[in-house]
């Protein structure tokens, strides 16, 4: 199980990646340099103020979108719990109810569950085989109550992208059919650097997306919130970002996250083909190992970069742990605790067997993967696998 392997593979870059050096450089003045208070008056301040204006400018420019309407935040977690939480306590006099899916981030579905705590009624869709929603149920869930949808536009465990054009055009007809405001936030957090992100062509009117994913800092991201939309602050403090999300401004960060998103939005299509031919030899090489899986990212509409396989018969934590003293670093779809191991819920609600999800690898590539890894993966997980067997009949 210990193959030699010419070099570290990293194979996670859905769940963070490497910063990229130009990024880092444009990050640098900020921590000596220009390290002053962007919310200051003096002149270094200013310098930092300017930074980050710069940044908001260059966001919206992806997202076509005012610069008025990017909030900074620390990340996707926070950006999701700030559109559900924030615009929900706002309107909950004029609709407390709520639409999402089954297969969201964790930080949109615990969002959700806090809310539903505190007396909001909240409508889970269900997905397909492929993890894609029903256009037809999300119509018959909208009520004359509901105030909020809330729709990843790509999934961080299949990759599988809802259409979220179609998603907003029945959600603004039956806004329309029921005389009220019925708002759209998508968890774009997996999308960037590989999808699209006009805000209107997709018809949102929330996006949250974050640096780490897209090769830049941790601990900063963003919200798109489209004007006029109310939102109560769910920090409170100082008043910073026009009063909706208080906290000194993490200007390295910014700048960081605004130069990778702009490297990342610029290079998505060379991104993508190369992604893609990973993907694909890797679903070609996978047809030479003797052991039984199920690939569930689907073949159409999904990531470039993302390829969710399931091994039956087996765990996903021992194939990591073998995978991992062959130097590769891949993750499971299985959310490992102290005494057990749980299947993911994204698969469980696809409609695969916890016996078979809880065999599920993760393999999400980027620019530094090559064709040569590929080769190298699969026969450390032929290895793998067949020393699991191995110990399985002792």
């Amino acid at each position: 199980m210990t193959l030699d392997s010419p070099k570290e593979i990293y194979i996670d870059n859905a769940a963070t990646t490497s910063m990229r050096k130009e990024v880092l450089d444009a990050m640098i003045p900020y921590f000596s340099e220009n390290y002053g208070n962007p919310s200051s008056l003096y002149s270094i301040a200013q310098i930092a103020r300017d930074a980050v204006d710069e940044s908001r400018e260059n966001v919206s420019n992806i997202l076509n979108c005012r610069p008025s309407e990017i909030i900074f935040t620390s990340g996707g977690t926070e950006s999701d719990n700030m559109a559900i939480i924030g615009v929900a306590k706002a309107l909950k006099d004029t609709g407390n109810h709520l639409i999402t899916t089954k297969i969201e981030h964790h930080a949109v579905i615990h969002a959700m569950e806090e809310l539903e705590s505190t007396g909001y009624k909240v409508s889970y869709l269900n997905v397909d085989e492929e993890g894609f929603i029903n256009l037809e149920e999300l119509e018959s869930k909208i009520n004359s109550n509901t105030s909020l949808i809330s729709i990843m536009l790509a999934n961080n465990e299949t990759g599988t992208i809802q259409n979220l054009s179609e998603i907003s055009k029945i959600a603004k007809n039956k806004a329309k059919q029921f005389e009220r405001e019925i708002y759209i936030h998508t968890d774009a957090v997996q999308a960037a650097g590989k999808l699209d992100l006009d805000v209107k062509e997709l018809g949102v009117d929330m996006m949250s997306l974050s640096g780490h994913k897209i090769k830049g800092p941790k601990g900063v991201g963003c919200l798109y919130i489209k004007k006029g939309i109310p939102i109560a602050p769910i920090i409170l403090g100082g008043g910073q970002e026009r009063q909706r999300r208080s906290g000194t401004e993490n200007v390295p960060g910014i700048v960081g996250f605004s130069k990778a998103l702009v490297l990342a939005d610029n290079e998505k299509n060379t991104f993508n083909s190369h992604c893609k031919k990973l993907v694909e030899e890797l679903r070609l090489s996978l047809k030479n190992i003797k052991y039984e899986y199920a690939i569930v990212t689907p073949t159409k509409n999904s990531l470039s970069n993302i390829l969710n396989i399931c091994f039956k018969g087996f765990e996903g934590e021992p194939i990591l742990i073998g995978l991992d003293m062959d130097g590769i670093f891949a993750s499971s779809g299985s959310a490992c605790s102290s005494a057990s191991l749980e299947p993911s819920h994204v698969l469980i609600s696809m409609g695969i067997d916890p016996k078979l999800a809880i065999g599920s690898i993760r393999f999400s590539f980027s620019m530094e993967n090559t064709l040569d890894e590929i080769q190298f993966l699969t026969n450390s997980l032929e290895s793998v696998l067949s020393e699991l067997s191995l110990l399985a009949q002792r």
